[in-house]
């Protein structure tokens, strides 16, 4: 048989609609593009553009109705994937062609333990239940799931966003694809996971030949790992061309606006120090724990194993000002916020708010300060009610809290909001399953800013968001501080993001803060190892920036950061 020499995936003139009550959309339009073996492909755009139904045509995932191809071709090596069978597409899914989604709740199956699902991979495809689960447990260990001899059992919702995606990373990589498609796959990673998956990847191209199509919206992560690019926007690609050629001489407007609203390549504002010069003091926290005893067995008997998530934690955050939270999945950032809420029950340790503490309050008294205290959670998938509609979901604080604005003026308040965060009145209607991952956590913040908090805790608030949208509800939080006095907790894994918003900064490694203060201090002098890995192990959005870091002195850092010398890394390594 003579070896096919074509490009290996190719897309020609497709164009996708989606039929609505409301219109028809047309998601993508006439777009073409090639992937040849051993490449990276990027597409990049905001959310809405396309570029996630590009590839869900590709892979024969759009729901129809309301989803209809209208045209063109999406060709895996020179075969017509779209006029294919059921049953053929699936010999070809998941062994030659594997995707990572964005959505990790909604790729993970909640019913079955992560190990059973990584290893259906293998099972489907012939290998005995015995391999595949050893299979499994090796691809858990080298994406970096730590103990997971012990975690091979746990499911889903035990895991923190970073590792769910970790965990479907092991899944599209174990057959060894000839092409990988990323959607949005570093996109709940912090940056040194990010940067050990990067590599995986670059590594397993270099062994296999493998294809990548990597649909992102993160500058640093395209120019790290990408070899060509094409930007979209409202369907179309506006511009294409080796990555480098793009972001040195962009050509379009639209891909000059997205360059430009890169974070964290600006100079320290001085304003910055000014702006946070509250001098109350809002949240003071001391000693404050949070541990988790380890039950195993049918009937989850006590055991002396303790997970830490939260060891002695103290600070202070003060009127006004922006507390920047940073460290790795796991590190129990989110486990610290989730307890001072009361979401979570303390095991040691106080919180004041105002002078009043925040651990065991009544009904009433917790009510009160959830008035003055709003979160925006990391997944909006799983925050927002799928039975509402936006401007229910928006307007619903006030039915909790009467009084803080008339019924009649519901409408146009929601309407405000909405256009706040770069949304309009159009979508009131529409219901949460209806719009991307970007769009979603932007109707989570509009929800958030609805009771007009003192505070507002941000777990992951701008993760989900692509560079020109997260720019855009960056200068909101900021513009909001100085009108109302706000104040913020905002937890992050894009040091970037940090580095222009926050005041100052905590670094978390396994429960406990290691290194804290101001933020240029924090960035341009950083103290301790585990917070100069961190920061080195940022993508840089210049493409004269690679290869991509090495691994060289990561255990020495960790091993600081704990002052545990033998401690047992999570490695990513060649599969």
């Amino acid at each position: 048989m003579t070896e096919y020499v074509g490009h290996l995936a190719e897309v020609k003139d497709l164009s996708v609609d989606f039929h609505t009550r409301y219109g028809t959309v047309h998601a993508v339009r006439n777009v073409s593009w090639h992937l040849d073996r051993g490449e990276c492909f990027a597409i990049l755009g905001e959310s809405g553009s396309g570029k996630s139904v590009t590839a869900a045509a590709f892979m024969g995932l759009i729901d129809s109705p309301p989803g209809y191809i209208t045209g063109g071709g999406a060709f895996f090596r020179g075969q017509n994937l779209l006029e294919l069978s059921e049953e053929e597409r699936c010999e070809i899914n998941g062994k030659k062609i594997a995707m990572i989604f964005q959505d990790t709740l909604a790729a993970l199956n909640p019913v079955y333990p992560i190990g059973w699902q990584v290893a259906e991979t293998f099972r489907a495809h012939g290998v005995s239940p015995r391999e595949a689960r050893e299979k499994a447990l090796d691809l858990l260990d080298r994406v970096g799931i730590p103990d997971p001899r012990r975690r091979v059992n746990d499911y889903p919702h035990q895991f923190s966003g970073g590792q769910r995606q970790r965990i479907m990373i092991a899944m599209a990589i174990g057959l060894k694809p000839d092409l990988l498609i990323a959607d949005e796959p570093t996109t709940a990673l912090d940056v040194t996971v990010q940067a050990q998956i990067l590599r995986l990847v670059k590594e397993l191209q270099e062994e296999t030949g493998m294809g990548l199509l990597l649909i992102t919206h993160d500058m640093g992560v395209v120019a790290e790992v990408a070899d060509r690019i094409a930007v979209m926007k409202d369907g179309r690609i506006v511009e294409t061309g080796p990555v480098r050629h793009v972001f040195k001489e962009p050509a379009h407007p639209y891909t000059r606006k997205l360059i430009d609203a890169v974070p964290g390549l600006h100079p320290f504002d001085q304003k910055q120090k000014d702006d946070g010069a509250g001098v109350e003091v809002l949240i003071s926290a001391r000693d404050v724990s949070k541990h988790y005893e380890i039950k195993k067995g049918l009937f989850r008997r006590h055991t002396e194993e303790v997970v830490r998530a939260v060891d002695s934690v103290s600070f202070e955050l003060r009127r006004g000002e922006t507390l920047g939270i940073v460290g790795e999945s796991g590190s129990g950032k989110s486990t610290l916020a989730r307890t001072l809420l009361g979401l979570e029950e303390p095991t040691g340790g106080t919180a004041t708010y105002r002078g009043q503490s925040m651990f065991g309050l009544s009904e009433a008294d917790q009510l009160a300060l959830r008035r003055r205290i709003q979160v925006v959670f990391q997944d909006p998938t799983a925050s927002l009610n799928p039975r509402m509609t936006i401007e229910e979901i928006i307007s619903e604080p006030w039915v909790i809290h009467p009084g803080v604005v008339p019924k009649d003026q519901w409408h146009a308040r929601v309407v405000e909001l909405l256009e706040q965060v770069g949304l309009n009145e159009a979508l009131c209607r529409r219901y949460p399953h209806q719009f991307s991952g970007g769009q979603q956590q932007r109707v989570a913040i509009a929800r958030a800013l609805a009771l007009r908090p003192e505070l507002i805790i941000c777990d992951e608030a701008v993760s989900a968001l692509d560079v020109s949208v997260q720019a855009q509800v960056i200068a909101l939080l900021k513009d909001l501080k100085r009108e109302f006095g706000l104040s913020y907790m905002f937890i992050a894994h894009d040091l970037g993001v940090v580095r222009d918003f926050a005041d100052r900064v905590l670094v978390m490694y396994r429960g406990k803060i290691v290194e804290q203060g101001d933020t240029e201090q924090i960035f341009d002098r950083p103290q301790h190892p585990y917070t100069q890995e961190l920061i080195a192990a940022v993508p840089s959005p210049d493409p004269d920036a690679r290869p991509i870091r090495s691994r060289k002195g990561r255990g020495a850092a960790r091993r600081a950061a704990t002052g545990n010398q033998t401690m047992n890394e999570p490695t990513i390594s060649l599969i």
